[in-house]
């Protein structure tokens, strides 16, 4: 009995330690990609100083989708706009699932999963370095400000930019590339990639959406979803590189293999 609460004793010892690693881990990880992100605004407001030349590439982006023969943005807007809350679920969508649910995730693998963590980490910092690359070199309208099409956020009060295009926190011209979309579908793949559920597919179903939700809503443009996903496929190298899967998920029930003595 006196073994068998020693061992008690330690297990309790040992859990208590790595709650406290996974704590500051979990701050650390916090505090960098704070600092990244707050790297990557500033970025993003130097890029809106040069947003002269938006509204000619977006009808430059119209004209190169309508010689590949994609669908027409503005066709499905006013088709979707005969159902009012359909639309504000595609606002509600674009407003409050994108970051959360990123960040959701990523906290979830930071605990759980820290080693492949690692590797989403790495491969969001490539993909959003790209992507800022894009918002500087491309400065580019959104659908939602050119003729033919609605902003929705605006028409049914659920804009998180305003009436006015310039000024405020957002750049509004950094359209190209989707984050939302480019983000979307790291947080799906990575999902899938490590973890074992057989409902892990399901993940695909918020790319999916968000790449209809931009579109339907007037923020992005049919290229900038798939640019995005170009830029994610250049990143791959640093989320399928070695040690993805070097995680040993613990179970509630297992028993430290340890030597018990009797």
């Amino acid at each position: 009995m006196g073994i068998e609460a020693l061992e008690r004793v330690g297990q309790g010892g040992e859990q208590q330690q790595r709650g406290v690693q996974v704590f500051w881990r979990v701050v650390r990880e916090a505090v960098l990609l704070a600092t990244l992100f707050l790297v990557y605004s500033a970025g993003r407001q130097i890029a809106a100083r040069h947003t002269g030349s938006a509204f000619g590439h977006a009808h430059e982006v119209l004209s190169f989708q309508n010689w590949l023969h994609l669908p027409n943005e503005a066709t499905i807007q006013h088709w979707a706009l005969q159902f009012p809350h359909l639309v504000e679920g595609a606002n509600l969508y674009y407003a409050s699932v994108h970051a959360p649910l990123t960040a959701a995730v990523l906290l979830w693998l930071s605990i759980w999963r820290p080693k492949a963590y690692s590797h989403v980490r790495w491969t969001m910092v490539s993909l959003t370095g790209l992507a800022l690359i894009g918002h500087i070199a491309f400065p580019l309208a959104p659908p939602r400000m050119m003729p033919g099409f609605v902003d929705t956020g605006l028409r049914f009060g659920q804009s998180v930019y305003g009436p006015e295009h310039t000024g405020g926190p957002a750049n509004q011209f950094a359209a190209m590339p989707s984050l939302h979309v480019g983000w979307a579908a790291l947080i799906a793949l990575s999902m899938i990639l490590i973890t074992r559920s057989r409902w892990r597919w399901l993940w695909l179903l918020h790319p999916i959406i968000t790449f209809g939700v931009v579109v339907m809503t007037g923020n992005h443009y049919w290229l900038d979803g798939i640019v995005a996903l170009l830029l994610l496929a250049a990143s791959l190298p640093f989320l399928l590189r070695s040690g993805l899967h070097a995680d040993k998920p613990h179970s509630r029930n297992s028993v430290p293999p340890r030597k018990v003595l009797k």
